[in-house]
């Protein structure tokens, strides 16, 4: 009989060691899993963690220097007496809204409601110091803009006045059309957007600077290289058909940078000397 109950607890303790050595197993299976689920949620979180770094590096909106506009003008708020300006202007143009705004660079007065040159192709040539220009304007596609340009070169605006803005790097322009030379100067009158659904500026192309839809003034630019990354938001209102190289050489020179690398006032210094104009 003793010996039967030993037995018994032989077996018995047999089991209980047995029982225990799983239960250690299956505990270590579990400690080794949960350092594994540890790393992987390490190596997760750091996989994302360097994701959105890498995303948000290459999400971020370029520099200006990278990709420069072309706002020429502060947008002035008319005064109370002022309609608002609308936005765009469809066309043909019959009438033409130009909005009291800001002070006038030069005291010129308000081109006519109605346009003064609707219906007739004209040409103008732009005298500079380096040369002479020559424009081919789309007065049936920005009508308003063409009468605005054409009255302020009839008033001697432009005369002896600098180009104060060449860009080179992401835009390829020469901006004119501020007698001031500051980049801030305009006519005392803003007037709204004409042409520029699918604008693309291409070499030779000739457009109105604004700071906002409806704020054309006096200023615009002259693209000297194609220009993809321009958004279609200025007026295009003519063409250069000879002079176009004069334009080049000076870009060749460069600008001095003050507004950031490849944008700031040409090297070499472009001043509009007359610009007068004749029916094509």
């Amino acid at each position: 009989m003793a010996g039967k109950k030993e037995r018994q607890r032989k077996l018995a303790r047999e089991r209980y060691a047995r029982q225990q050595a799983r239960r250690s197993q299956h505990a270590q299976r579990m400690r080794l899993v949960g350092i594994i689920v540890g790393v992987c949620v390490a190596v997760v979180a750091v996989g994302a963690g360097g994701y959105v770094a890498f995303a948000g590096n290459g999400s971020k909106t370029p520099t200006a220097a990278a990709t420069p506009t072309v706002p020429p003008t502060p947008a002035v708020t008319p005064t109370a007496s002022a309609s608002p300006t609308p936005s765009t202007i469809a066309e043909p143009a019959s009438h033409c809204a130009y909005t009291p705004s800001g002070t006038a660079a030069r005291k010129v007065g308000t081109p006519p409601a109605k346009p003064h040159y609707k219906g007739k192709t004209y040409q103008a040539t732009v005298k500079t110091n380096r040369g002479t220009i020559v424009l081919d304007l789309y007065n049936s596609k920005a009508t308003c803009t063409v009468n605005s340009f054409l009255y302020l070169a009839s008033q001697n605006y432009f005369n002896n006045s600098p180009c104060h803005r060449l860009t080179t790097a992401g835009i390829y322009v020469l901006q004119c059309g501020d007698p001031t030379g500051t980049g801030s100067g305009g006519p005392g009158y803003k007037f709204a957007n004409e042409n520029t659904a699918g604008a693309q500026y291409t070499e030779g192309t000739v457009a109105m600077a604004n700071a906002g839809p409806g704020t054309n003034g006096s200023q615009f630019f002259l693209v000297y290289r194609n220009s993809t990354t321009l958004p279609a938001n200025y007026t295009l209102f003519g063409k250069i058909v000879s002079g176009l190289g004069i334009i080049q050489n000076v870009a060749k020179a460069g600008s001095d940078n003050a507004n950031g690398q490849g944008d700031g006032h040409p090297k070499e210094k472009v001043t509009i000397e007359s610009i007068t104009f004749t029916k094509a």
